[in-house]
């Protein structure tokens, strides 16, 4: 399983009695705070940390949310990085980043896609957040920090970042200063001011030094903390204060190196043990010092040097956790070595066996890897691989076998198997094949004598699944390259491969097999391959993934016109998914699926508290997919009861948040949104997407095109009712008749009723009334059996008068009766009236916006940019960019056009002054 975040990471640091007072920094950091960033960058010991955590003590901790997070080493690997950062800010605002966590470590998701509903959650914030990354140089490497600007350019202006570091990050630094949107703390401005120097040495050590001593103190050191803390300490009891000052030097690492041999010399055997001994930990925990040292004593050391102000940093509140300050670790680490080197390897080794015993796989490794112990670091990992697969925690798994020596990943076939399924996961598909030839090299040299001795397996079991696996990847390769006839074979010869126990394996292989027969438009071969795979599924344990095998089987029943069959699909994976102990990941994507099915029945209600559902139980109760498919959905709800704009934002939305897998992208987020577009007149715009995706009406159809090739009519039958165009007619007519031979004849009942629908508004456009009638009939006979309607709500300016003909000509059958009210039912219903409500609720304002914040958001709802805005109001584009930081944050949002929306759904602007 995924390793436990360590909390203590997570605290903000406390604050020590007779900490020197710096009100002049207080005050700085707090003007700044209203800047998008405030970088504090100085070197080691220039008391970064402490200033932040003091000036956070002294704010109004009413108005102010604080989320803080201690970086260290392990942190370079963005898995890890950014689910600290998620929870860091999800623990200072719940309601953000609760529904994404589960996605990080999943490695299917990009991170801009997660963050950008981190962002949007962060955007909704009434409260000012302080995001606060400590030590940000232990983690900034160029794995992190493409997302870092990306996150740091959209912060919404409730948001503040603060990065304390040892060195400059590689961050868009030059830009944002040019922008007026950074506030730098460094070196010059942290160090001790003489009168800081005197308060420190006289009234918090109790020196009780001369005045000439403290100011020639002051210049050796320059106000570099650290220093003045190791001096201070070698002072105490020293009878030749004034000879040591006066011969005090001023290289820093040469004289940290004097000072700490000064402090490390006067402590008792016992105690300099204890600190040499525990210097490779970077946390120190009681029982873990006593497993590394062997004593029993370690929590009550601890509280020793922490009493005595020994350069640890308590870490909880319990006084269970405890951190050396990093520049004295660093130092007792290099006298560690110089006067112990052999015991290093041991003292880690223990380290990983506590971490190891304790269920901590994480620490675990790196210790193992600190002591260059890489066969039992990759023990470790092979033996952590099974369940971090089942939890979808790919990105860790590659992480860590990226760690190890190549040498010794290529004899152990089970884990650089681990490694393959990572990579393919996360789409990296490049060198994947020679990774498993070289796999089956190492077991067929497995079965001779002579060289069995070069294989390494560590899980025994795994061993007799790998030629299974190897040939499943393979099928999986083979689909990612398109080469449906080789996704075949090899999954056949995955299933012959597989031990007889192996259900995983066997049920991957249908699954490919299943999408290979999908995405050529076999629907039923599809159908049969994903329910055998369903089974094997469920037989290995992996729920979570006969969820989403479901969602597959009812989105292949949808399409098939059976949307009873679908509805049955999710019911079934809901029961399974709620005898399973919490709340099990893709549950709420069977709630989705239940909304589409509700949909397409014109049950508007139902769809809408389906999705209420899904949100109630979080992006985290969802597969990867499932952030796209919920906005793609309410989008349709949204646009039903009138609000366009809201629905054209959320399909913008999943646009940014899209994924896929292997499966066929077979209704593309951009064709929807091209339908929303024709829907409300939109046709430039519905043109230029055909023209950019290639699509004419002479193309080669296909199933995997075909819900574009469908969008394409519509698109050209809203043309010619815009200009009346014969021509247009003329290309649609026979378009439409092949789309409907193609969907006939691949069973495509759905696909088949939207576009017999098409063809009788485009024969009725024509003028022929009979053909039409025949055309409307025939879908209708297709979709009462299973209750769809919504296909002829969508159309219903053009379909009601044919269905009215039908009402009169068959008044014996119900069916056209029941579409055509649906289809031209007037006025709001209480579904209606109830989703209009909740577009303005929510964003309920909780605090009111001024009379001069109204009338900046009506100017925002013109033509006018910011500097135009700023000489209308004569008012400065800083104090312009304040008012509209606090209408952003009243508003819940973070860009002017959402505010524009959401000001009309509260009519604000028509309440402006001046309107």
């Amino acid at each position: 399983m995924a390793s436990p975040l360590i909390e203590t990471k997570l605290y903000r640091p406390r604050i020590r009695h007779g900490v020197v007072a710096r009100p002049r920094l207080g005050e700085f950091l707090e003007r700044g705070s209203t800047s998008r960033m405030t970088l504090v960058s100085a070197p080691a010991g220039f008391g970064k940390t402490t200033v932040v955590a003091e000036w956070l003590q002294g704010a109004d901790a009413g108005r102010r949310r604080v989320a803080w997070l201690s970086l260290d080493v392990r942190d370079r690997h963005p898995a890890s990085f950014w689910t600290y950062v998620v929870t860091a800010l999800h623990r200072a605002a719940p309601g953000v980043g609760a529904g994404i966590l589960p996605l990080l470590q999943s490695a299917q998701v990009p991170i801009e896609t997660v963050l950008t509903t981190v962002l949007n959650e962060l955007g909704a914030l009434t409260d000012p957040l302080d995001l606060i990354l400590d030590d940000y140089h232990l983690a900034d490497t160029p794995d992190i920090q493409p997302a870092m600007t990306f996150l740091l350019e959209h912060l919404p202006p409730q948001v503040h970042l603060v990065i304390c570091t040892r060195a400059d990050p590689a961050l868009p630094l030059a830009r944002l200063r040019a922008r007026g949107e950074l506030v730098e703390l460094r070196a010059a401005d942290l160090r001790f001011t003489p009168v800081e120097v005197a308060a420190y040495l006289d009234e918090t050590v109790g020196l009780n030094l001369a005045a000439a001593d403290i100011e020639a103190l002051e210049q050796r050191t320059e106000g570099w903390i650290a220093a003045l803390q190791l001096a201070a300490l070698t002072l105490q009891g020293r009878p030749d204060v004034s000879d040591f000052i006066a011969g005090f030097a001023g290289d820093d690492r040469y004289v940290l190196d004097y000072l700490v041999d000064e402090v490390l010399a006067r402590q008792s055997d016992d105690v300099r043990d204890f600190l040499l001994r525990t210097s490779v930990l970077s946390r120190l925990h009681g029982p873990l010092c006593d497993a590394v040292t062997g004593r029993r004593d370690g929590r009550a050391m601890l509280e020793v040097l922490d009493r005595a102000n020994l350069f640890v940093v308590r870490l909880d509140d319990k006084r269970r956790w405890y951190r050396y300050h990093h520049l004295f670790a660093d130092v007792l680490r290099t006298h560690l070595a110089d006067e112990h080197p052999g015991e290093v390897v041991s003292l880690h080794r223990r380290a990983g066996q506590w971490y190891a015993d304790a269920g901590e796989p994480a620490p675990a490794v790196g210790h193992a890897l600190e002591a260059g112990d890489v066969d039992r670091a990759a023990d470790l990992v092979e033996r952590a691989i099974p369940v971090l697969q089942r939890d979808r925690q790919e990105a860790t798994i590659c992480g860590w076998i990226k760690d190890l020596p190549d040498d010794i990943v290529r004899v152990r076939p089970v884990l650089a198997l681990g490694l393959v399924g990572a990579l393919m996961t996360r789409g990296e598909f490049e060198g994947v094949e020679e990774r498993l030839r070289e796999i089956e090299r190492l077991l067929a040299d497995g079965e001779d004598e002579g060289t069995a001795a070069e294989l390494v397996v560590v899980d025994r079991g795994a061993l007799a699944r790998l030629p299974g696996a190897v040939e499943m990847y393979r099928s999986a390769l083979a689909l990612a390259g398109g080469d449906v006839s080789a996704t075949v074979t090899h999954a056949a010869r995955a299933v012959d491969r597989a031990a007889a126990d192996d259900h995983l394996v066997r049920a991957a292989a249908s699954a490919l097999s299943g999408l290979a027969s999908w995405g050529s438009g076999d629907l039923d071969a599809a159908h049969t391959a994903y329910s055998a795979a369903v089974e094997g599924l469920r037989r290995a344990g992996y729920v979570a993934d006969v969820l989403g095998c479901s969602i597959t089987l009812a989105d292949i029943r949808i399409t098939q016109g059976r949307l009873v069959d679908a509805q049955r699909t999710y019911e079934r994976a809901l029961r399974l998914a709620f005898e399973e102990p919490g709340t099990l990941r893709g549950t709420a994507d069977m709630y989705v699926g239940l909304s589409q099915v509700a949909w397409e029945r014109g049950d508007d209600a139902a769809a809408n508290g389906h999705l209420r559902r899904a949100r109630e139980l979080g992006e985290s109760a969802g597969l990867p997919q499932h952030p796209y498919r919920w906005r793609v959905a309410m989008a349709r709800i949204l646009d039903a009861v009138g609000d366009q704009a809201g629905a054209l934002d959320l399909i913008e939305e999943a646009e940014r948040v899209f994924t896929t897998d292997l499966s066929p992208n077979v209704r593309p987020v951009q064709a929807t949104r091209v339908r929303l577009l024709v829907a409300h007149g939109n046709l430039g715009e519905a043109l230029g997407w055909a023209r950019r995706e290639g699509l004419t009406t002479g193309d080669e159809l296909s199933y995997v095109r075909e819900y574009e090739h469908i969008t394409l009519a519509r698109v050209l039958l809203a043309v010619h009712a815009a200009d009346r165009s014969a021509s247009v007619l003329d290309a649609v007519a026979p378009f439409l008749q092949r789309l409907l031979v193609a969907a006939e004849n691949g069973g495509r009942t759905s696909s088949a009723i939207e576009i017999l629908v098409l063809q009788a508004t485009a024969h009725h456009a024509r003028g022929d009334a009979p053909t039409a009638l025949a055309a409307m009939e025939r879908a209708l006979t297709l979709a009462e059996p299973h209750g769809q309607v919504r296909v002829f709500v969508e159309d219903r300016p053009r379909v009601a008068a044919l269905l009215s003909t039908l009402v009169r000509q068959r008044p014996d059958w119900a069916y056209p009766r029941r579409v055509l009210d649906a289809a031209t039912k007037t006025g709001t219903s209480a579904d209606e009236e109830t989703a209009g409500r909740s577009a303005a609720e929510r964003h309920a304002l909780v605090e009111p916006l001024s009379d001069r914040e109204l009338e900046v958001l009506r100017l925002l709802a013109g033509d006018l940019d910011g500097p135009d805005i700023a000489r209308r109001l004569h008012v400065s584009v800083n104090t312009l960019r304040t008012h509209t930081r606090h209408i952003y944050t009243k508003l819940g949002v973070n860009n002017r056009r959402a505010a524009v929306r959401v000001a009309g759904h509260l009519n604000l602007i028509s309440h402006a002054p001046g309107r």
